[in-house]
């Protein structure tokens, strides 16, 4: 009752990104920036209304036990998880390290048994891979790791691009939920010329802030676009938003979210925490793109079937993206 008293003299508010955290919620939210938690390491998402595992992850206990991508999950610890939806799965999969948990699995219409031992899984917040010579860079978050993650992966391009073993790059930031403002200026930075205007913040209680390109960036050159979506927030629309006003990428897929406020995260005592709303911040040619969003150039949508999972052959965005490149 005195945390719930909290949340809502908070929520009174009524801004939607201002708001009490309990300590777990606190935790979970630190955590999800670390690019950490505990569970068994898979992928899932759903396939004709089932849950399916995409993949496990390199080197988890999923991995470990057997688990093969296309694998059905019927039950977890004997429950039938049949009609259940991705997020009631992941939160009966998780839970803390060294605990056990079994999923009756369905593999060319037999099911199997697995135990397997939770453990603390690290979560990658920066990802490449290569496609018909195209560089494919996929960020996750912004988070505590994705500039030391982001720097070893650029590395990488940029030595294949000065080979001309790849021909450009597709910036992949759809459902990416944003993190820290700073990392979106830090990435911007390895495109566009120093001194250039990443993003304008406006607080009434700061004062206004502007982030301007201070690095020289190792990707100035590469012809790129940047793939959006509606899940692509805050400081993902800062990113695609800088490249798109200084010409310097074509942005492709769907209108992204449009969060265009700036919060504090504050720690409270016994672990509790509280975002605060601050400032407002705005795209450099002066749009602020709050409850509007980015509206891509090229406007593709991934058309998929009710109760699945968009895979390789079914993305039709990112298709659209290497064949650009590729022209």
């Amino acid at each position: 009752m005195y945390l719930g008293a909290i949340k809502g003299m908070v929520a009174s508010v009524e801004d939607p990104y201002t708001f009490f955290l309990t300590p777990e919620e606190n935790k979970q939210t630190k955590d999800d920036l670390g690019g950490k938690f505990e569970g068994i390491g898979a992928q899932l998402g759903l396939k004709d209304n089932r849950i399916i595992i995409i993949a496990p992850l390199k080197k988890s206990p999923a991995e470990v036990s057997g688990i093969k991508p296309g694998d059905y999950i019927n039950k977890v610890d004997d429950v039938s998880i049949i009609n259940w939806t991705l997020s009631q799965t992941v939160s009966k999969i998780r839970g803390p390290k060294n605990t056990k948990v079994k999923l009756t699995l369905e593999r060319n219409g037999k099911e199997i048994e697995v135990v397997i031992v939770r453990q603390q899984i690290i979560v990658s917040s920066v990802e490449v891979s290569y496609e018909k010579n195209i560089a494919i860079l996929k960020v996750n978050q912004f988070g505590d790791n994705t500039n030391d993650e982001w720097n070893k992966a650029v590395k990488d391009i940029k030595n294949k691009w000065s080979n001309k073993q790849v021909n450009g790059m597709v910036l992949d930031l759809r459902d990416n939920p944003g993190g820290y403002l700073e990392s979106s200026v830090y990435l911007a930075s390895e495109f566009l010329p120093l001194g250039k205007l990443i993003v304008k913040q406006e607080a009434t209680l700061y004062g206004d802030k502007e982030y301007r390109v201070s690095k020289i960036g190792l990707l100035m050159e590469i012809p790129m676009i940047v793939l959006i979506n509606k899940g692509s927030a805050s400081a993902s629309e800062i990113l695609a938003g800088a490249l798109r006003d200084h010409e310097r990428a074509q942005l492709v897929g769907e209108k992204s979210f449009g969060k265009g406020s700036v919060q504090e995260a504050l720690d409270l005592s016994e672990g509790a925490g509280l975002h605060v709303t601050v400032a407002k911040w705005v795209l450099p040619n002066g749009d602020w793109i709050n409850s509007k969003g980015i509206e891509p150039k090229i406007k593709v949508v991934n058309e998929i079937k009710d109760g699945n999972t968009i895979t390789k052959e079914t993305d039709k965005q990112l298709e659209k993206a290497i064949e650009l490149l590729t022209k």
